[in-house]
């Protein structure tokens, strides 16, 4: 009787399943571990085109505007908050009076129709986040945030996903700074990180980590 395979088709058969499993098993691992943490998933890198540019690197770097006279809300509600446009031309009613770019502003101004800004960050609808805990805590704008007053364009520098929130209420001395350096940019703290955090823990009466990462803490 002929023989139709040579003897090498054994592990051919063999390698080649061999090679399947690993192919699936990558797959899997990339499925797993690094798509859920990667930019298109996160959004880390978006910068969506906004109605109006506005540039944080001159009027929070530049100009030395503190976060909250635009951001009235952040300290008060779980809110940041954007601007009412009154906000906007409390300034530009005087500077740049003419400028094309202002345009919308005066005219959302003149009808009283906001602004249709676009979200940045934006969380799912079953995770709770308030914003006037975490910066009357001591956790800074820039914790999250990044250097805007380093851009030119807002852009999203941070996952917010689950493990990225639990890398701070795991440990939140290392990322804690007196309240009134909240909105400073570039913050380099007094001393030790960790002392001063641990400091501020006590000092803002800020629960053990164990009750900070009980699932009802962003799960409600």
């Amino acid at each position: 009787m002929q023989q139709v395979f040579p003897p090498s088709s054994n592990f051919i058969a063999r390698a080649s399943i061999a090679v399947v499993i690993l192919f699936l098993g990558a797959v899997a691992v990339v499925a797993t571990f690094f798509y859920p943490r990667s930019s298109s998933v996160t959004g880390v890198g978006d910068a969506p085109t906004q109605p109006v540019a506005f540039p944080h690197s001159l009027h929070v770097g530049a100009w030395g505007i503190d976060c909250r006279y635009c951001h009235m809300s952040v300290d008060k509600s779980s809110y940041a908050d954007l601007p009412p446009t009154q906000t906007c031309m409390s300034c530009h009613s005087q500077v740049a009076t003419t400028r094309d770019a202002l345009a919308p502003v005066r005219q959302s101004y003149q009808t009283g129709q906001s602004i249709a800004w676009k979200s940045v960050y934006q969380l799912p609808a079953y995770v709770y986040f308030s914003h006037d805990i975490h910066v009357n805590k001591g956790v800074g704008c820039e914790t999250c945030h990044g250097r805007v007053d380093e851009m030119t364009q807002t852009i999203r520098v941070t996952p917010l996903t689950m493990e990225w929130c639990l890398s701070c209420h795991n440990n939140p001395a290392q990322y804690l700074r007196p309240v009134a350096d909240v909105t400073v940019m570039g913050y380099k703290p007094q001393g030790d990180q960790l002392t001063i955090g641990r400091q501020l823990m006590q000092e803002y009466h800020i629960q053990p980590t164990s009750l900070l990462t009980t699932c009802s803490t962003c799960h409600r």
